[in-house]
């Protein structure tokens, strides 16, 4: 039995199964998904009731796409694109699976394979056990009855840095934050919104989240997504990038945690570059 954790896929299912297929993915083995399950690439849905149909064989974290998907099912925004996520809003199983991914976590830890995993990360800020309590108090909300309230209030960039003090839904605001789109921050804490290129292109005055010197040190190697320009490369063993811009014409990756392993299938260009 093996532990593959794989970048995020964002629609792209083809190439998954064709990943899949590279690693000889069998019934006993488990699969990590870093987020990102849905958006930009075409086949969406598919990817859904695939990670859906696994059971407890795959542990998935919630990204900044998937989120954004479950906001547009509880109507508290509208995709103002031309969005790939239509197909899934139309299906005949939307509430299904929308249900299932509202309970997917934000944090996954694993003690026994000394790994702990979330969308873009943890903030140096915190402690895994902070991490851990932050994660859950989103989740609790998600998974309630207040989750349409939540996803009303879920957008913006303010607060952009964590205070003990801070109460109600920009409180939860800035945990989501860190855990689904953090990029750059700076030695206090504060996130940066508007960086997505190279980690050497930092903003003035702040880092890549992965470089700043941890007030607390956590007792595991971290795996990531998110940010496709890295390339799946962090100069740090201890920090996994696992996005390497499938949906940008690059490729999925997979890692065996076992023995960090890598696997990766090249993808057709879906959209051009960001800027």
């Amino acid at each position: 039995m093996a532990t593959y954790a794989i970048g995020d896929i964002q629609g792209c299912y083809d190439e998954l199964m064709h990943l899949l297929d590279l690693i000889q993915f069998s019934d006993s083995d488990q699969l990590w998904f870093a987020g990102d399950l849905v958006n930009r690439g075409r086949q969406s849905i598919d990817v859904l009731r695939f990670v859906n149909s696994l059971g407890d064989r795959a542990q998935c974290v919630l990204g900044n796409h998937d989120l954004h998907l479950l906001a547009l099912h509880y109507g508290t925004t509208k995709d103002k694109r031309n969005s790939t996520l239509q197909q899934v809003l139309n299906a005949p199983d939307r509430d299904e699976l929308m249900n299932w991914l509202r309970y997917r976590p934000l944090l996954v830890d694993d003690d026994s394979l000394g790994y702990v995993m979330t969308h873009a990360g943890i903030p140096h800020i915190w402690s895994l056990g902070k991490a851990r309590k932050r994660a859950a108090e989103v989740e609790s909300v998600i998974r309630s009855d207040d989750a349409r309230e939540f996803f009303n209030h879920m957008y913006g960039n303010k607060p952009d840095i964590w205070h003990n003090h801070l109460e109600g839904w920009p409180r939860l605001r800035v945990i989501t934050n860190y855990f689904t789109r953090m990029r750059f921050i700076t030695a206090n804490g504060q996130l940066e919104f508007h960086g997505n290129g190279e980690a050497d292109k930092a903003p003035k005055g702040f880092m890549p989240w992965y470089e700043v010197k941890r007030s607390y040190p956590l007792p595991r190697r971290q795996i990531f997504g998110h940010w496709a320009a890295l390339m799946g490369e962090t100069g740090k063993a201890e920090f996994i990038a696992l996005d390497t811009g499938c949906v940008w014409g690059y490729n999925l990756r997979a890692m065996r945690l076992e023995d960090q392993a890598i696997t990766q299938c090249p993808c057709p260009a879906y959209l051009p570059e960001p800027n």
